[in-house]
């Protein structure tokens, strides 16, 4: 059997679909897997053993140089990728116009939601074979709802979302206990005060960790170095990968993030993760899984705090 599974974007999205890939090889251990995903997070399904081809797009970068010959012949490469194998099962997990035409162009029979469960109602015409899945359920659920369906098991169990982190050295971060803070997220609504975060470091410092805090983008990594300088040892780490970031969640005692795809990761990667809402509700795609984690706050609802050390506490001395 020889399976793809379309699920393009974006970091926590693809993500929460990693526990498909463990199901799948779960019930089908001789199954092939295949993965179309946007190549900014192709390093994602890289993570999970159980990932064979996987088959990079880049619809966000393609988007905005429709007219360069370049961008047309990276089209027609991954259209023929797409096109390389003939599969038992296409499952589009995203339900998105752009998933279901991606999906549509493989070989095989093509399963996804039904216009009642899909994220874009219109994108199940492009299936053969459509699915009513929850839509109050979680995306993790969700996800492996549908794949179940198209396959004919059943999802039971915690999601096990099957990936270990890669060896990574990292030259500047001293040997001592240590808590991950992810600060930056996509929107500023979704950031946590300054202030609380270097109250929340400082709290661990006297219990003995030590506060790293990676960054991406310049504004990203400026906003850690200045957190950083409010907290006893604390550490600005410098630009990191994906797969470093794995490591470096892997290796942590504990993670504290916002709402972002790099928390996921962390809880994926079963480290105790405490997980920051301020402006959007993680009913439906909070963190999820099968180490300790919390989900606290929500839409204006801003955890103090002492709320979130709280949590950590029971994670680091539970």
């Amino acid at each position: 059997m020889r399976i793809l599974i379309v699920k393009t974007s974006s970091l926590g999205d693809v993500i929460h679909n990693l526990p498909v890939v463990s199901d799948i090889k779960r019930y089908f251990p001789n199954a092939a897997v295949d993965w179309c995903v946007e190549e900014s997070f192709a390093s994602i399904p890289r993570l999970h053993p159980g990932v064979g081809e996987i088959i990079p797009v880049a619809l966000r970068r393609w988007r905005k140089a429709l007219f360069q010959a370049k961008t047309w012949r990276e089209i027609n490469a991954s259209l023929t990728d797409l096109k390389a194998h003939s599969y038992d099962a296409v499952i589009d997990t995203q339900g998105l116009l752009k998933s279901a035409l991606l999906a549509r162009r493989a070989r095989g029979p093509v399963s996804g939601y039904a216009a009642d469960s899909a994220r874009e109602p219109a994108a199940a015409r492009f299936y053969d074979r459509h699915f009513t899945v929850p839509t109050a359920a979680h995306a993790v659920v969700r996800n492996r709802l549908l794949a179940a369906a198209a396959l004919g098991y059943v999802a039971e169990g915690e999601p096990d979302y099957g990936i270990t982190a890669p060896h990574a050295d990292f030259d500047w971060l001293p040997a001592r206990p240590y808590v991950v803070f992810l600060t930056a997220t996509s929107r500023d609504d979704k950031l946590w005060p300054e202030t609380h975060w270097q109250a929340l470091g400082q709290r661990l410092h006297a219990l003995g960790y030590l506060s790293v805090l990676p960054g991406g983008s310049p504004v990203e990594r400026e906003r850690a170095a200045r957190l950083a300088a409010g907290i006893p040892d604390a550490i600005a780490a410098p630009p990191l990968s994906i797969p470093q970031l794995a490591a470096l969640l892997a290796g942590g005692r504990a993670a504290v993030g916002l709402d972002t795809g790099l928390t996921h990761l962390a809880v994926a990667l079963k480290t105790p993760t405490v997980a920051i809402y301020t402006a959007t509700d993680p009913g439906l795609t909070g963190v999820l899984g099968a180490a300790f984690y919390r989900n606290l706050g929500g839409k204006a609802q801003t955890p103090a705090p002492e709320a979130v050390f709280a949590e950590l506490q029971t994670a680091l001395l539970g």
